[in-house]
């Protein structure tokens, strides 16, 4: 794409608002930002879209969201799914509510019915909503947990799950062929609700939701047991799951809730974070303070869009520390076995889910309860194909799913990691191992002890601007042409290229397919079981190494784990 030419025709443009056309005045000198914003259009995948928000083609704004749009409405009428209609959420971000409406008047224009939730609502909660209402598609405005700069645009089909590798390409495509202007249909927001093309909804919805939440609860008994000296601390972030959250917890029985009021407040500029990222410890300071003050139990933390969870707990001297995404999925995954079987109400055949960069300490628990646990690539999508595909067959009980990066999900009403019923079942948990006289954090050390110790880690170098996409590019085949011999002094005796599909023992050549849809992805396996992965980000311009190490004790895990760290973040140098 010719970036001079395409920066001019937007600035020319009759369709192309005032201030849009100000924004690009203003960079008419700055060629690098010129050529960032308009040498390509933002890529669309499985995943939609995600990207900084200002104008131009490489970017999130009015015009790349209706030209993402009529994208996906082209596929959804060549499915002829224009009367099941799509279903609209955003989360709490700039500009969510603007880019709803857009995605909405397109979708209204090309004669596609659209549910429109009349104000914030999680990532789960539109899941759930596609296969509640029999709708042919979902969109949810939201960048994650992305910092306040960025916007997204996340794309569901009818399964509730995020777009399959096919369905992104065939939409991806028809984006190509459409003219971002010229090419776009539109009808007034307020036009369309009047004609019933649009229809607005809310705590119906909810409603049902919740039943469904609050069904996935292992020991209904456990919360009220404890409930007169159990305290829970939440906060999210600023983000939808400010009123779910605490709606769930009190009807499951929690009395002494302390939301951080500061964090309560709905505000896309999170003002009280640097980012509104449940992984990163320095977002919790408001509500550590809270939870000294009440003598909490727990701290739970959700992202803007309600999709991932995560958690503060005391250690032994009473501080709080942050358990990671590996940590708490596998103590959950422990407990709802645990308690199955504590109840006698373990389904049959029962499995789980878990990610290929997901600790391996889970596929040690479920082979000590006797339960099937499968591995997917990178993305809750891939664990809800896993879902659909066992239902479709009508086999296996699905019991949970989780991957490193907090996310969660019990049950089957969502396709999608959440973080209400996660909060849920983590109060539960705590409640559970208090009847025993222990916190999560001791539960946590009485789980490596039982079944060995793990640490894990995750090593993300970023690559900004094209350049940087390049870059990322060349590291990837490099490493792919010269994979490594040994990692850390451990030989490595496994490769998985799930780019090529193929697994290669390196101890005795013996090749094999990895079972699994291509993708950008690199996993070797050492002596002694420990992994790396490399991959590339699919929301951010990052290359991630995943490192997974296992060992007898905390100490000796730890230094393995270094060790590993300095040797894989020589690769990126």
């Amino acid at each position: 794409m010719d970036y001079m030419k395409e920066y001019k025709r937007w600035l020319e443009c009759d369709k192309v608002d005032s201030a849009t056309k100000d924004e690009l005045a203003a960079i008419s000198e700055n060629k690098d930002e010129i050529e960032y914003r308009f040498l390509r259009y933002l890529e669309f995948g499985t995943g939609g879209l995600r990207g900084t928000m200002n104008a131009g083609t490489n970017a999130m704004n009015v015009y790349t969201v209706a030209h993402a749009t009529q994208g996906l409405a082209n596929l959804i009428i060549t499915e002829k799914g224009e009367e099941r209609g799509v279903v609209i959420a955003r989360d709490s971000r700039n500009n969510s509510e603007l880019f709803s409406k857009v995605a909405a008047e397109v979708l209204a224009a090309n004669g596609i019915k659209v549910i429109f939730f009349e104000s914030l609502r999680p990532t789960p909660v539109l899941s759930f909503s596609i296969r509640l209402l029999k709708c042919i598609a979902g969109i949810n405005i939201t960048a994650s947990h992305n910092p306040k700069e960025y916007n997204g645009y996340k794309v569901y089909w009818e399964d509730g799950a995020q777009l399959s590798l096919d369905k992104a390409e065939t939409v991806s495509s028809f984006i190509a062929k459409t003219d971002i202007f010229d090419g776009v249909k539109r009808k007034d927001f307020n036009t369309a609700v009047k004609d019933g093309t649009i229809t607005i909804v809310g705590p119906e919805i909810d409603d049902k939701y919740i039943e469904n939440v609050t069904a996935q609860r292992v020991d209904k008994n456990i919360i009220p047991e404890v409930a007169d000296n159990l305290s829970i601390v939440y906060t999210p972030f600023h983000g939808s799951g400010y009123r779910l959250v605490p709606e769930v917890l009190r009807l499951c029985g929690v009395k002494h809730l302390f939301p951080v009021w500061q964090q309560m407040v709905i505000d896309g500029d999170f003002p009280t974070v640097s980012s509104p990222n449940p992984e990163y410890p320095e977002g919790y300071a408001l509500a550590i303070q809270l939870a000294d003050k009440v003598g909490g139990d727990l701290i739970i933390a959700t992202d803007p869009d309600a999709d991932r969870c995560g958690v503060m707990a005391k250690d032994n001297d009473g501080k709080f520390v942050p358990l990671t995404g590996n940590q708490c999925g596998a103590l959950l995954l422990d407990y709802i076995l645990t308690a199955y079987e504590n109840t006698n109400t373990m389904p049959k055949d029962p499995y789980a889910v878990k990610t290929i960069v997901t600790t391996e300490l889970a596929t040690k628990i479920c082979n000590a309860h006797g339960v099937d646990i499968y591995n997917v690539l990178t993305g809750f999508k891939f664990i809800g194909e896993v879902i659909k595909n066992h239902d479709d067959l009508g086999v296996g009980h699905y019991l949970f799913g989780f991957e490193e990066s907090y996310g969660y999900l019990k049950g089957t009403y969502s396709r999608d990691k959440d973080s209400v019923v996660a909060a849920m079942l983590i109060t539960e948990m705590t409640a559970y191992y208090k009847k025993m006289g222990m916190t999560i954090y001791q539960a946590l050390i009485a789980m490596y002890e039982k079944y060995g110790y793990y640490a894990e880690s995750t090593v993300n170098v970023t690559y900004k601007g094209l350049e940087g996409a390049i870059k990322m590019k060349e590291l990837m085949a490099s490493i792919r042409d010269n994979p490594p011999v040994e990692i850390a002094g451990n030989r490595v005796i496994e490769v998985r290229d799930y780019l090529h599909e193929s697994v290669e023992n390196k101890i005795t050549g013996e090749k094999s397919k990895t079972g699994l849809p291509v993708s950008d992805v690199l996993y070797f396996v050492t002596e002694g079981n420990n992994v790396v992965v490399i991959r590339p980000s699919g929301t951010e311009p990052k290359i991630k190494l995943y490192l997974l190490v296992n060992g007898k004790d905390k100490e000796g895990c730890n230094i393995t784990l270094a060790r590993f760290k300095t040797a894989v973040e020589g690769w990126t140098k």
